[in-house]
């Protein structure tokens, strides 16, 4: 193929895709990238993507061809695509729906067109033990117990099945939204009915199951709701920290007709099971010790659930994507901000919750006014001579933690908030003891895990009011927390690379704003440090979404040096 230097693209052998990132239509192409490819690397001048079996599954459970990923592709790349890259896009697509899973009566049944995938299935030994037994040449019967943990292993063999066997209905509860009244304030976004109407498919076999993938503050809690107000069934809700529970329950009784008798609590001293409940993935998974079973895992048997909702569905426990493997007659919404699991598990995601069926750009948002314009910056600040000379000397773990725990960040927190006066602001952090000396410092209210649950609430009440105008907030306050006038978040240490926990706490200061509608990301790192290293790597997701992080080099002096990159 003839070298064109005009095109953006460079496709090579091994799956990855190099993007230039000064290429006038940079941000047209990183979005149609964004539907089939990871981004995994971005140096300044070339992001690199990957497209893997998941993120081609992915696109094709959306509805996307090979035959126009090809062509998208041929059209934008350098030197062209190589050969072997299109045959194995095109077998990876053409491979989601070869097998469907579907039902006839009492029994499940896996069909495919193909008559060798049959035979193919049929020879895995992984396979026997799940009772299959051939129908005919392009049918294999096997037993409903075994629907989900099918899916997984026929995923991890490279086939992804197309599960249309259907869904029983669960005990009916009549659930009617108030945007359908004349006289309220409360109307559906467009985006938020198009995430609501590509999990329902009008109700139709293929729909029922799968993920909606929205920004923070886009509403992803009214999404579940609107899917509810479709089902019209006793529904559970998993979430991630009692504080969710609360703001889910708010919103289900403000935004629907259902009473409040008929929302349950369940976590913390709280055992409500009632047809709408809210537990935290917390309590699921507690149990007295290793070698005890799971107290409280019973709660997806306690009633005929007719929808399960995962919020934060990429935190999803092992323990119950073990339980959820078994309740694939029930349907299942995943909610989330992004797909990335740092323990490599978006196979399970796909498989036993669904493929990704809306997902909505964080900018398109942002170019609409849903929520706000952000900018995000680096500050890097060295280390003083005697926390350099521990850093040298310490082990790798230690390491990171005098990094994240750098004194000199105090000051740079100081001359922030000397910055935005009148702007709210949260700081956020991963070390307790570190959030205490600055909260002592600033005599700032401190929320983390010590702090009962009714404490929080006061305090976030107060902060919502405009009373408090700085929090100081541990990982406890990554998810789920309504600060709608939070405008500053300075981010001072965190759980080493994780890419979920930036976007999450980014997402604290994303919900509009009156006037400007801006919003301003802050994370303080120490410079030449392995804090540096995780803290690029964080950022990787963010880079994806069409952010950009401004760097200031901080000599402790008033007036950093910057340098955007």
């Amino acid at each position: 193929m003839k070298y064109d230097p005009q095109k953006a693209l460079i496709v090579q052998s091994d799956f990855s895709i190099l993007l230039e990132t000064r290429h006038t239509r940079f941000e047209e192409i990183r979005s149609r990238l964004a539907q089939f490819a990871d981004l995994v690397k971005m140096p300044e001048h070339l992001h690199t993507y990957r497209m893997s079996s998941i993120s081609l599954w992915n696109a094709a459970a959306s509805g996307i061809h090979a035959a126009p990923i090809i062509e998208f592709l041929e059209s934008n790349a350098k030197f062209g695509v190589p050969v072997h890259i299109k045959e194995e896009i095109t077998r990876f697509v053409d491979r989601y729906g070869l097998v469907r899973m579907e039902s006839v009566g009492e029994e499940l049944l896996l069909i495919s067109d193909d008559v060798e995938v049959i035979k193919e299935m049929v020879r895995y030994k992984s396979l026997q033990s799940y009772g299959l037994c051939q129908h005919d040449e392009r049918t294999l019967r096997f037993s409903a117990a075994y629907r989900g943990i099918l899916k997984q292993e026929l995923l991890k063999l490279g086939l992804p099945v197309e599960d249309v066997a259907g869904y029983h209905q669960g005990e009916a509860l009549p659930i009617k939204l108030k945007d359908e009244d004349e006289d309220c304030t409360f109307i559906l976004r467009d985006y938020q009915r198009s995430a609501v109407e590509s999990f329902y498919k009008e109700g139709s076999l293929h729909g029922g199951s799968g993920v909606l993938v929205l920004p923070c503050g886009a509403g992803k809690t009214v999404v579940g709701i609107a899917a509810m107000g479709q089902l019209n069934c006793a529904t559970l809700i998993l979430t991630t920290n009692t504080t969710s529970v609360r703001q889910w329950k708010r919103e289900i009784l403000d935004k629907t007709d259902v009473p409040d008798h008929l929302v349950g609590e369940y976590c913390g001293e709280l055992r409500e099971v009632r047809p709408i409940t809210i537990a935290t993935y917390q309590i699921l998974t507690y149990r007295r010790s290793e070698a005890d079973d799971f107290v409280h895992m019973d709660l997806f048997r306690k009633r005929d659930w007719g929808l399960i909702v995962y919020d934060e569905v990429h935190l999803l426990p092992a323990p119950v994507f073990r339980v959820t493997a078994g309740i694939q007659a029930t349907r299942r919404l995943g909610l989330t901000a992004t797909l990335v699991r740092e323990d490599g598990r978006e196979a399970d995601v796909f498989s036993l919750v669904g493929p990704k069926r809306y997902e909505m750009p964080w900018k398109e948002l942002e170019n609409k006014g849903w929520i706000a314009s952000v900018s995000c910056t680096e500050i890097r600040i060295p280390l003083d001579e005697a926390n350099r000379h521990r850093y040298t000397l310490a082990e790798p773990k230690q390491k990171m933690r005098i990094a994240a725990e750098n004194p000199a960040k105090l000051g740079v927190i100081q001359r922030l908030l000397g910055k935005h006066p009148h702007e709210q602001v949260i700081i956020i952090g991963q070390y307790v003891d570190q959030l205490k000396r600055i909260a002592e410092e600033l005599s700032a209210p401190l929320i983390c895990g010590e702090v009962p649950h009714d404490e929080r609430e006061r305090l976030y009440t107060q902060y919502r009011s405009g009373m408090l105008q700085v929090l100081v907030v541990s990982k406890v306050a990554n998810f789920a927390v309504d600060l709608p006038d939070a405008a500053v978040a300075i981010q001072i240490s965190g759980s080493y690379g994780s890419r979920q926990e930036e976007a999450q706490r980014l997402g604290r200061i994303l919900r509009p704003k009156p006037g400007r509608n801006e919003a301003f990301f802050y994370s303080v790192v120490s410079d030449d440090t392995k804090e540096m290293e995780f803290s690029m790597k964080r950022q990787l997701f963010l880079v994806e979404q069409g952010y950009s992080y401004r760097i200031e080099q901080d000599s402790g002096k008033s007036a950093p040096e910057e340098a955007t990159v």
